[in-house]
């Protein structure tokens, strides 16, 4: 297993002086011990700022999400002696408030709708001698960002099927030249371009993790986002999002990922490795605190 960096690399002061830092788990699986550094390390930041530790459940997507993941989620996490501040915020309770953030752009005309299926898109990413990876690991290329407004109404009315898509060059138009600051690397330049025109909305499910967690983070008044290094180019399009919503800035702080002897990071396929199977294979919440990075000497 891979060591963790330093617990506690230098202190953390939001511009505000009060650090508030948040766990943010979806409930598609079990927790296994990446989580429980996660949760860890941000509850660790908290206290050791005298601040304030959430929990937010981000539960956006009904086709994966499962109450009895969010109820596992509970459970370990108090088993493991986190504790957090509050009631549980769900995203799933605040759709309303995706809707005011979405229309907001809407209205500024940053938004487009997106009628491409992701076949589609492999195929006009495969024609123009992209990448063969496909619409996951790829820019979207545009394909309905140049539809005029009457061929837009005209499909929404007919009831065909579109996501919202944020017009990157708009945005960054509108927005300016952005930064942001790590922890541990200091003050970076916003690239959001690198994700294209990222989508903010779907049919199936009304927002998206990019727009919920900007949107949430700034209404919990989260002063310190702590996460995943999986995730430092996501901070750059939140960036943008914050500017364009005209909502505070934290600072964020990026941990290193935990993986397992193979090198593979933990995910949720990994079930031997969940606080669950742990547990009823007889380890106790300190073991698996020190398996996970912090021992009694993490406080």
């Amino acid at each position: 297993m891979s060591k963790p960096e330093s617990r506690t690399p230098r202190a953390v002061r939001p511009p505000s002086g009060e650090v508030v830092t948040r766990f943010a788990p979806s409930p598609t699986g079990r927790l296994h011990l990446g989580h429980a550094y996660s949760a860890l390390f941000a509850e660790h930041e908290a206290r050791r700022g005298g601040g304030r530790f959430l929990l937010r459940i981000e539960d956006i997507d009904p086709g994966r999400c499962r109450d009895e993941f969010t109820d596992g989620i509970l459970e370990d996490l108090a088993w493991l002696g986190v504790r957090w501040e509050g009631g549980v915020v769900r995203q799933s309770r605040r759709m309303p408030r995706y809707a005011e953030a979405l229309d907001a752009l809407r209205r500024r005309g940053l938004l487009y709708p997106c009628f491409c299926t992701r076949r589609g898109i492999e195929r006009e990413i495969a024609a123009a001698g992209g990448a063969p990876h496909g619409a996951a690991g790829a820019t979207y290329p545009g394909i309905c960002r140049a539809l005029d407004a009457a061929e837009r109404g005209r499909r929404i009315e007919a009831g065909e099927s579109h996501a919202w898509r944020l017009d990157m060059a708009g945005a960054i138009a509108a927005a300016g030249t952005l930064d942001w600051a790590d922890v541990e690397k200091g003050s970076q330049v916003a690239r959001p371009e690198l994700l294209g025109d990222v989508v903010l909305a779907r049919k199936e499910v009304a927002t998206s993790y990019h727009l919920a967690v900007t949107v949430d983070d700034a209404d919990q008044g989260v002063t310190v986002v702590t996460r995943g290094a999986d995730l430092w180019e996501s901070t750059d399009v939140h960036r943008l999002l914050q500017a364009l919503l005209d909502l505070p800035v934290p600072l964020w702080h990026h941990h290193r990922l935990l993986s397992g002897p193979d090198g593979r990071r933990f995910a949720k396929r990994d079930r031997s490795v969940t606080i669950a199977a742990l547990r009823r294979g007889g380890a106790s919440a300190e073991a698996v605190r020190r398996m996970a990075g912090w021992g009694k000497d993490a406080g």
